[in-house]
């Protein structure tokens, strides 16, 4: 059995808002300075959904990989001490810039040279934008059946068993296998790396591909590729005002409060 899951640098977001900035002329959030670079947390599920697995599934071989620049292979050597096997970082000027989509090619075209994958994960979206894009947008161009939001997945009879999160509850899905699948936050916490694996982490391999070596053209990657526009990157206002409630008793200032709410449609 060979898991490949997905993982993304990110700013630690437990970091205060205060801590980044708008530029205004590449359309970007920045993190100031000293701000810390972490595995996305969603991912770090994905990770230990993989390692679940693999508890269970005796041999099964679980590859990380990622997309980024060198210093992305910090959260490389993070998911090797938390006990995947290798990893493999697609690092080159070529691949920035880009979008889900754009991050999505250059993905499905390691997934294609790591040989057969029986299961590949991701987190249900990264923590810095939100998007929730690249895993299904990796199993449409591998076309393969997707799964999204999972908090518990399991393999058995060649096929992948997932329970998915919803509004009002839960629901069971299987897929046959290969497949992929998005892990949600549901999954639990995961697991912390060890002295022992964070010492083996230092020689498990870890590979650097660039468009070369995936045989992609490096002009039709990351910005060039992008298929998303943005407008503009902003800061929303938050305006507040406060209003005093008067009443000659508290059942008095109740009234007029419920009444307050009721026109402003809140209750």
């Amino acid at each position: 059995m060979h898991i490949a899951v997905c993982v993304k640098q990110v700013a630690n977001p437990e970091v205060a808002a205060s801590q980044f900035r708008i530029d205004d002329v590449a359309k970007v959030v920045e993190p100031m300075a000293g701000v810390p670079l972490v595995m996305s947390p969603f991912d770090e599920q994905a990770v230990e959904a993989a390692l679940r697995i693999r508890d269970a599934l005796a041999g099964t071989r679980i590859t990380v990989i990622t997309l980024g620049p060198d210093s992305a292979r910090n959260v490389l050597k993070h998911g090797l001490a938390l006990g995947a096997d290798d990893g493999v970082l697609l690092s080159d000027a070529a691949f920035q810039g880009g979008d889900g989509y754009a991050t999505a090619v250059a993905l499905s075209a390691a997934l294609r040279k790591l040989g057969t994958v029986d299961l590949v994960l991701a987190g249900r979206q990264a923590a810095d934008d939100d998007a929730g894009l690249v895993g299904i947008a990796i199993a449409q161009l591998l076309d393969m059946p997707a799964v999204s939001f999972a908090q518990d997945v399991q393999i058995a009879d060649h096929c992948v068993r997932v329970e998915r999160v919803l509004d009002d509850g839960i629901e069971i899905v299987e897929a046959p296998l290969p497949a992929l699948v998005t892990v949600s936050n549901e999954l639990g916490e995961p697991r912390k790396p060890n002295l022992r694996e964070t010492m083996r982490a230092a020689r498990k391999p870890v590979a650097v591909w660039s468009p070369a070596d995936l045989a992609l053209d490096a002009a039709a990657l990351g910005r060039v590729a992008a298929r998303a526009v943005t407008e503009r990157v902003y800061a929303p206002v938050k305006e507040s005002r406060c209003e005093r409630i008067a009443g000659a008793t508290t059942a008095e200032q109740a009234a007029q409060l419920a009444a307050r709410l009721r026109e402003a449609k809140l209750i």
